[in-house]
């Protein structure tokens, strides 16, 4: 075999070579490009609007989803719960929830909600930040005779009502913010999106 044979089958051993390492390479730089097409999971948790099925939601069950980094409860009343909302309202800070920044034009009534039975709320004391327990349960022993069902913040203990209303006499001075949101159907939420005709947060 001559020298010039032998450097012929190197250069095409090295073009091979260069050639597969090339698309390689083309093909990972290629990943990221399309990647970014589709909003990641932190594009969505960062406030792209989140869609919620809430059909198999029960009365009195409260599910979570995660909007702009926060958690976002959801909660299926019972007519119990609702009919109870008049019963507190001496008790509240802000029972007619007249703080315009903790919720949409929509919100600003005893139920806060779109529809009376489901309650949307982001699940952050309106105190330092902690996350209140849902507490639906009536009169229990730690929360007294007069508990209706709400939320209570176990670090500082905040109370709120069954709408998310704060309680006079408690650290916290807000009521729980209401996020914007719509319908899209009977059973579905868009969090993050307000109907043109619900005004602005």
């Amino acid at each position: 075999m001559s020298e010039h044979e032998i450097d012929t089958g190197r250069r095409k051993m090295l073009t091979v070579s260069a050639s597969v390492v090339g698309a390689v390479g083309g093909a990972a730089a290629l990943v990221p490009f399309v990647s970014t097409m589709s909003p990641s999971a932190k594009a969505l948790a960062a406030g792209a609007p989140v869609e919620v099925d809430i059909s198999k939601l029960e009365v009195g069950q409260k599910i979570q989803v995660e909007w702009r980094r926060k958690p976002v409860w959801i909660v299926r009343r019972s007519q119990e719960m609702i009919s109870a909302l008049g019963e507190v309202e001496s008790k509240l800070r802000d029972p007619d929830s007249e703080a315009l920044d903790m919720q949409p034009a929509f919100a600003r009534n005893a139920n806060r909600s779109l529809k009376p039975e489901v309650l949307v709320l982001v699940g952050i004391c309106t105190h330092l930040g902690c996350s209140p327990t849902f507490r639906p349960e009536l009169a229990p022993a730690d929360l007294g005779a007069d508990w209706k069902g709400g939320f209570y913040c176990p670090c500082h203990g905040s109370l709120f009502d069954i709408s998310g209303r704060v309680y006079k006499n408690v650290p916290a001075n807000n009521n729980l913010e209401v996020p914007p949101y719509k319908y899209l159907s009977d059973n579905v939420l868009l969090i993050g999106e307000l109907d043109e005709e619900q005004g602005a947060v």
